[in-house]
């Protein structure tokens, strides 16, 4: 592995990073710690990676290696990084150079710590390579369907986001579970996702079966589809989403 000093190139990767209140916060305080030379190595994967695997592969056909990637997605977990190390992997190989990628990350929730960030550059022993990355078992003893009733997705995409989506799923979890109906035989199946689509009506919560598409605006919104729709099996008609004029 090499030692932190030896890397051509360090890339801060993540979502929200090149615009809106975070982006700002983190920019700033970049620009404090490393100059205005790192921002040009902000790489934002709010709308996918295409934009980090082009990065990477100038940096591989220009000779900038090793190259370290500072994970910085606040829902990055072991999982993620597997993925996005295998997928190093599998850029790289074509030019021999996996052996020459590295990822490190920190968990900070959704506040970056940048301090904490920039540290990780000077601690290679956590620094985590792309040469052999573990295989994807074939098979889970989880790989089943789940059993379930309903399937409720829950965005939690930008815009829902800022009209509360996350207590809502934190509160849509809390009351199913009391309920007896969290991921169980003849219960509620959840899942958070990004955009939905209907931003100006969010936060968006769909339901399968019937397919009905609700607009929860608070908890008391919420409670009422929990309660009418999810446990009593009634459409709440008051909260479905109307085709916009």
């Amino acid at each position: 592995m090499p030692v932190a000093t030896a890397y051509a190139r360090v890339l801060f990767v993540g979502p929200d990073l090149a615009q809106g209140s975070l982006a700002e916060l983190f920019q700033r305080q970049l620009l404090a710690l490393r100059g205005a030379v790192a921002l040009a190595d902000i790489v934002d994967t709010s709308e996918g990676f295409d934009g980090l695997w082009q990065r990477v592969t100038t940096c591989i056909e220009g000779a900038e290696l090793p190259v370290l990637l500072l994970d910085l997605d606040p829902n990055s977990s072991s999982p993620y990084l597997d993925w996005l190390r295998s997928e190093l992997q599998r850029l790289a190989e074509p030019f021999g150079k996996s052996d020459q990628l590295f990822v490190a990350t920190t968990k900070q929730g959704e506040q970056v710590d940048i301090g904490a960030v920039c540290g990780l550059i000077e601690r290679p022993e956590l620094h985590l390579g792309c040469a052999s990355v573990p295989e994807l078992p074939s098979a889970h003893a989880w790989s089943c369907i789940p059993t379930h009733s309903y399937r409720v997705l829950l965005c939690n995409g930008p815009r829902c986001t800022r009209r509360g989506a996350l207590p809502l799923w934190k509160s849509l979890r809390e009351q199913l579970k009391a309920a007896g109906k969290l991921e169980c035989e003849g219960g509620v199946h959840i899942t958070r996702t990004q955009c939905q689509f209907p931003c100006d009506q969010g936060p968006t919560l769909s339901v399968y079966p019937p397919g009905a598409w609700y607009q929860v605006r608070n908890q008391a919104e919420l409670s009422r589809v929990i309660n009418q729709q999810l446990i009593g099996g009634q459409l709440v008609p008051e909260l479905l989403m109307r085709p916009l004029d």
